[in-house]
């Protein structure tokens, strides 16, 4: 149980009493988490793993803008962990990552994490050690601001999903080495190969198999994992997480993805969503009928089911593999009708950043993506344009996009180019130099890296204290990227000026390059990374290291 009252406060057994009685409300003072092996049941299987005082996910940990926060944890397991705070603004020695941070928690011994609340929104918190955060290691953070919120709402849920596989995690990494199409259950087949011969002719479709041959890639690899179980807050399709209302209330859902490796597709069939936040900051309100939410991302909508019926809350997985399932109904054991997954969709050669490309059959496609050439075959490749922000229904994917965002029923689907600051962090100003990264891999060989080198074969980005940085992603992938700075900002460049969206996770589609802007306020050494934890332990990940600033802020940090 979390330990919510302070120190100064424990002699008062009347406080201590209602302290308990509402036991997540928000409080300054001491929280208590402990790291513990759990079982998860997800309606389909169970299996060993780690949580949160007891469970998985853990506790939803609510803090005030403007407290300072003393936060516990004890590690119960019998190997080293750590907590990170994702999306949180602090010191960088407690940001909760070995061997950049600290050196994690030993079993049995406890770490007393200390910091200021800078701000407000939702977030979460998970172990930054091995695949702990995969096997089960989450939890949520709600911070309440000090001011008013510009929208307004009855009732306030947290909806986080998450991809619960059989496997461990470190089983699942062993296997994608072994074998990167272990897990995919979706693959062409003969019959496959017959349709789109019926389709477009038995010539072209020789050649597009080959294709995607020579560059020993397949369209089908959208997901690296499958077979696993969507859960929303730890309840999968049959154990059906519900929400109460009251028919007309405005109801907030908090939604946060702290998948492994799933993008999720979110709608609420019968209901708009109007987004207000994005990873915690507040965005002008856009609705829309349908999300899709990158593994690390949280997205705030507000809802309004005025009819006294049951809603479905479905979150199905980007390459159409699994669903998640959860209820929005004014009584308990009210259900309605779950959606079809639908059809699977295909990377094409757009996704790839050739569409219209001439002279392909040339090309030797299997070091495209080698993680020992500086950019193989594609030198005479304009990345700057694959991505481009021309007009389109999205521009943050390629046109011809086989995964681009597509909403049931011709609804709205939101874009990244719809996300709007509803008040701009920092002044506008442009930035003093921009970092090309580009997203570099070997699917075959599963091997993930930054600008073709791998975490241990790269030293590390070294940013200076008080300047702006342009970050130039380029992925030259068939994956999606959702890459996370930690400790400061991200500015998500879409073209709106100041008003451009902040954010802590950036998703970078296939064949696409997309910017963001850092101001450089917080030194210290921080990572850098895909949060698909098997991309980042396989080698897409950086150091950065903030030089300069605040004495206090430079401990440990090579100048």
């Amino acid at each position: 149980m979390i330990n919510l009252f302070s120190q100064s406060s424990r002699g008062c057994a009347v406080v201590a009493l209602a302290i308990m009685m509402t036991p997540l409300a928000s409080y300054a003072g001491v929280y208590d988490l402990s790291v513990d092996n759990v079982i998860i049941d997800t309606g389909n299987f169970k299996k060993q793993g780690i949580g949160y005082n007891g469970a998985s996910p853990g506790p939803v940990l609510r803090f005030k803008e403007g407290e300072d926060v003393t936060i516990r944890v004890t590690n119960n397991l019998k190997e080293t962990t750590s907590v990170h705070w994702h999306g949180l603004i602090v010191p960088y020695q407690q940001d909760g990552v070995p061997t950049i941070s600290y050196d994690g928690i030993k079993a049995g011994e406890t770490f007393i994490y200390n910091f200021p609340i800078k701000q407000s929104g939702t977030y979460w918190f998970h172990s930054h050690s091995g695949f702990q955060e995969p096997d089960g290691a989450y939890g949520a953070i709600v911070i309440e601001p000090k001011k008013r919120e510009p929208f307004r709402y009855d009732r306030d849920y947290v909806v986080q999903l998450t991809d619960k596989h059989p496997d461990g995690g470190a089983r699942i990494m062993r296997n994608l080495k072994t074998m990167p199409d272990y897990y995919n259950r979706q693959q062409q087949t003969l019959g496959d190969f017959i349709d789109d011969a019926v389709k477009n002719g038995l010539g072209a479709t020789v050649d597009d198999r080959k294709m995607w041959g020579q560059m020993r890639m397949m369209p089908a690899d959208i997901e690296d994992l499958q077979g696993f179980t969507p859960l929303i807050n730890g309840k999968g399709p049959s154990q059906n997480w519900t929400g109460l209302f009251k028919p007309g209330e405005r109801v907030r859902l908090r939604f946060i993805n702290s998948s492994a490796m799933t993008y999720f597709d979110i709608r609420i069939p019968g209901l708009k969503m109007t987004v207000v936040s994005a990873d915690g900051n507040n965005v002008q309100p856009v609705k829309v009928d349908e999300l899709r939410i990158a593994v690390a991302e949280t997205y705030d909508v507000i809802i309004q089911p005025k009819e006294d019926k049951a809603y479905t809350i479905f979150t199905a997985s980007m390459g159409r593999s699994a669903y998640g399932r959860g209820t929005l109904a004014p009584r308990e054991g009210m259900t309605a009708d779950v959606p079809e997954l639908g059809k699977r969709p295909l990377l094409t050669m757009a996704d790839m950043g050739m569409a219209g490309m001439e002279g392909m059959e040339g090309m030797d496609h299997s070091k495209m993506d080698m993680p020992d050439m500086p950019k193989g075959n594609m030198e005479g490749m304009d990345h700057s344009k694959m991505a481009g922000m021309g007009e389109r229904p999205d521009p943050f994917y390629a046109p011809g996009s086989g995964i681009a965002p597509k909403a049931a029923n011709g609804g709205k689907f939101l874009s990244y180019a719809d996300l709007k600051a509803q008040k701009p962090l920092y002044e506008y100003r442009k930035a003093t130099r921009e970092v090309e990264l580009r997203l570099t891999g070997n699917m075959e060989r599963y091997i993930w890296s930054i600008n073709g080198k791998k975490y241990q074969d790269e030293e590390e980005i070294r940013l200076k204290y008080g300047e702006r940085v342009r970050f130039k992603f380029v992925n030259e992938t068939m994956m999606s990227h959702p890459m996370h700075l930690h400790g400061m900002w991200s500015i998500l460049d879409t073209g709106a000026g100041k008003w451009n969206p902040v954010k802590h996770t950036v998703s970078v589609a296939p064949g696409t390059t997309v910017y963001m802007e850092t101001e450089v306020d917080a030194a210290g050494q921080w990572a850098f990374h895909c949060h698909l934890p098997y991309h980042a332990a396989a080698g897409m990940f950086r150091r950065v290291v903030v030089v300069g600033g605040p004495e206090t802020a430079r401990l440990d940090v090579p100048q």
